[in-house]
């Protein structure tokens, strides 16, 4: 909402909401922004160009089709569209996928991949926060044909913001303060499948929980061809040479959280492990609101509506 709200060519037309619905938007977020929440009922899709769906997975998909159908185009922050294969909600979410033809027309919202895809999108599935930190910096690898195995170790840190707003024990500050925990280890998490169906991996994956609200750092450990030098390793992430919001950080050098929170990009480095044997450990640093939701929804948008990029983002 306040990306929206400083954003030069936009204007929020409503915001919904349910147990919160009829008081103001500032009664529940730090915002100045005077805007009175309503029922879902109450939004009419045809006044907007285009809608953020910020529900829960399994129940934004019905609410997409509504907006689709009255001619707005919609930008998912749930999980109900990124992936491709309708057989893998039931792998993953436990569910069938109640609209197989639209999942069929979405595109998944990775602007550093599917940019000509996102431009005349009407249904854009913003990509999960871990999967965009681990897809950003193991395509590279992937395109160039580096990797010398098709598994990969990643190891993931968030801040607790990314279990939402939701009371539970593990997010209290109690619990979290001075303590670092992981879940979901191996091949638990529901983001393994959109971060094997970009990269074409097989993702062995240990998400933790740090004792920060915000930010990401995913640390990766890939097996390249051995005798591999760190010069083929950069030459390879080349493809990000022009993109405003990745970068990678010259040799030596590795990424920390303070470089990207508060902000859309995300910060890539590397380092050599054991070159004979084509070792080497990949990081990469988001902040988990931006970049990995609200921020990569904003660029969606301004790709999609013919918008300079970068505009409100930078």
């Amino acid at each position: 909402m306040q990306l929206l709200h400083r954003h030069p060519h936009t204007e929020i037309i409503f915001a919904t909401a349910r147990s919160a619905a009829g008081q103001p938007l500032a009664e529940h977020y730090p915002t100045l922004i005077d805007l009175p929440l309503i029922a879902d009922e109450e939004a009419d899709p045809a006044t907007v160009d285009v809608a953020f769906l910020c529900l829960p997975h399994g129940a934004a998909a019905a609410t997409a089709c509504r907006a689709l159908e009255a001619g707005a185009r919609v930008i998912d922050l749930s999980a109900d569209f990124r992936l491709h294969n309708p057989e893998d909600y039931l792998r993953w979410y436990n569910q069938e996928h109640p609209y197989r033809d639209l999942l069929r027309e979405a595109v998944y919202g990775l602007p550093e991949l599917h940019r000509e895809q996102i431009r005349t999108a009407r249904l854009v599935a913003n990509p999960g926060c871990y999967p965009t930190s681990v897809i950003l910096a193991l395509v590279p690898l992937v395109r160039a044909g580096l990797l010398d195995n098709d598994t990969v170790i990643v190891d993931s840190k968030s801040g607790i913001s990314g279990a939402g707003r939701g009371v539970a024990l593990k997010t209290h500050f109690g619990e979290r303060h001075e303590n670092f925990s992981a879940y979901s280890i191996g091949r638990d998490h529901r983001h393994i499948a959109e971060m094997e169906q970009e990269t074409g991996l097989r993702i062995i994956f240990s998400p933790h929980m740090l004792p920060v609200f915000r930010g990401i750092l995913s640390t990766m450990y890939v097996q390249v061809t051995p005798g591999t030098l760190p010069a083929a390793m950069y030459a390879a992430f080349e493809m990000y040479a022009n993109e405003p919001f990745v970068h990678v950080l010259p040799e030596g050098r590795l990424p920390e959280l303070r470089h990207a929170v508060h902000t859309n990009h995300c910060v890539i480095g590397l380092q050599a492990v054991a070159i004979e044997r084509g070792e080497y450990i990949l990081i990469s640093v988001e902040d988990n609101l931006i970049k990995g939701a609200s921020g990569q929804a904003l660029q969606n948008m301004n790709l999609m509506f013919g918008l300079d990029e970068t505009t409100g983002l930078l």
